[in-house]
């Protein structure tokens, strides 16, 4: 039988894990000296990354979710708006996706369902006034921002402006199953304008996770929040490294160690 190492580093490559990261985690798995392969590639996960899930009842700073288009940042808003209502939070949404056609009246359908006002924001002078106006109103502001080109200065000039006007936490949200190393690039791209962690989409349709690893490595984010599910209602966890493990590994038999009965 393989070691636990070894079926941790088969697993991440079959996910499609870059080389050079397979390797850190493989020596972080074997120093942990853990004989079950689930738990050898949790342990070697929580070495090698940060996790930090996004608080369900209240936050000081507003959280803009942003990211590449296609991303899923406007179902996200609005399953982060749904999990805290559900709580009995107070929650604002303001957007400043003015630039993809039909994405506020998208939003504006989740948010009117969870009886939310939708603040529109033209810009970064516009949201900075929408985030004031928000202050003390709600225990939670939630920003979806427009997808914008992470290779393209302009683009992400724009972003930065967005952020530093309403001095805003900028949550990448990027789809899972991309190829790693433009994963890898857009999240390093998103990292220059102050993202800190790390939002996955679409977990339930993709079955290779390297690009998401890549992505949380290269940018130095923190993993915060899953989405499994297109609906609003449901799909969304936090992720542990242990949670991220299962998922890594779902098809791994756990070994359970019987008590010895022979004695010494």
């Amino acid at each position: 039988t393989a070691s636990a190492a070894e079926q941790v580093r088969a697993v991440l490559v079959e996910h499609g894990t870059p080389a050079r990261l397979v390797e850190r985690l493989v020596n972080a798995a074997r120093t942990a000296e853990i004989a079950d392969p689930v738990l050898a590639c949790a342990a070697a996960l929580e070495a090698g990354f940060a996790f930090a899930h996004l608080p369900e009842h209240a936050a000081p700073r507003p959280f803009m979710l942003v990211g590449p288009n296609g991303s899923g940042k406007s179902v996200s808003v609005a399953k982060l708006a749904a999990r805290s209502v559900l709580k009995q939070r107070r929650v604002g949404v303001i957007t400043c996706d003015n630039l993809r056609a039909g994405a506020v009246e998208q939003l504006a359908a989740f948010t009117s369902i969870l009886e939310i006002e939708l603040v529109r924001a033209r810009g970064p002078e516009s949201l900075a006034r929408a985030v004031a106006d928000s202050q003390g109103r709600f225990d939670l502001t939630l920003i979806d921002s427009p997808g914008l080109h992470p290779f393209r200065q302009a683009d992400m000039d724009y972003l930065q402006a967005l952020i530093e006007a309403a001095d805003v936490e900028p949550i990448l949200v990027l789809a899972a199953g991309g190829d790693a190393t433009e994963a890898a690039q857009i999240a390093e791209a998103f990292a220059t304008v102050g993202a800190t962690r790390l939002f996955a989409t679409r977990l339930d349709t993709t079955r290779r996770l390297g690009g998401t690893l890549a992505a949380a490595e290269a940018g130095q984010l923190a993993l915060c929040d899953v989405s499994a599910s297109p609906h609003v209602a449901s799909g969304l966890s936090s992720i542990s490294a242990l949670s991220l493990a299962r998922l890594i590994m779902p098809s791994a038999t756990p070994i359970v160690t019987m008590p010895s009965i022979a004695g010494p």
